[in-house]
Order: C-alpha cells, then sequence, then structure tokens
C-alpha cells in the first residue's frame, strides 16, 4: 500500500497535468473538486481573473457524515442550483487529480442532473 504522503503527491502531479490543459472563464469557469477524508468541496473557478465565483461543501451543508457518496450528490446539486442563481448553465470539470469514481462521480453525475453541462 502507497504512504498517504506520497499518494497525495501523486495525486497533486496528475491535478497539474490537468490543470495545464484545463482553464476556466466567466463564460464557462471550472468547476474544481476537492476530496478529504471527512469532506467534499467544490468551487466555481474563473481562471482568467483568479477569482472564486462560487463555492460549496459537505461542511457548509450541516450534513451529519460529510464524506460519503450521498453527502457528495448533495454538494453536486447544490453547487448547480448557486450556478443557475448566478446564471451559469455550462463549466469545465477539474477533478482535481482524483479519480473519476465513487464520490467524485457522484458528484458530477447530480451536477449534470441538476443542470450543469460538461
Amino acid at each position: 500500500m502507497i504512504p498517504q504522503r506520497e499518494r497525495n503527491a501523486v495525486r497533486q502531479r496528475v491535478h497539474a497535468r490537468i490543470r495545464r490543459k484545463l482553464r476556466g472563464s466567466a463564460e464557462r469557469p471550472r468547476l474544481n473538486v476537492y476530496r478529504s477524508l471527512n469532506h467534499i468541496y467544490v468551487q466555481l473557478v474563473d481562471d482568467d481573473c483568479g477569482e472564486t465565483l462560487l463555492s460549496a461543501s459537505s461542511q457548509a451543508g450541516k450534513m451529519k457524515n460529510g464524506g460519503n457518496v450521498a453527502a457528495a450528490r448533495e454538494v453536486g446539486r447544490l453547487v448547480a442550483e448557486r450556478a443557475r442563481e448566478k446564471g451559469i448553465r455550462k463549466v469545465v470539470f477539474d477533478r482535481g487529480g482524483y479519480l473519476y469514481h465513487g464520490r467524485i462521480k457522484a458528484l458530477a453525475d447530480a451536477a449534470r442532473e441538476a443542470g450543469l453541462e460538461f
């Protein structure tokens, strides 16, 4: 098994490789995901200005347990609702170097169902 410190270093290298190809703009911001052991966090980022347009997390949502697939689905719906309120329909999905599986996939699917296009 790979130690946690090394696993995070690998994830950061993968994320850097992904970020070379992805860029968010005001019309199509980057949907950035960070997954910790206990919570999941999402931001919509305009890379042209270097601004966070909006954010959502399982921690702010008053969820009992933020480190599971159900919480990720709820955060995906929440970020899509907030984006629609600001008039954002299309985003670029940045999985943050994590595998597109489990909580990351659940968040993305819920955001799509709630109206975001990516």
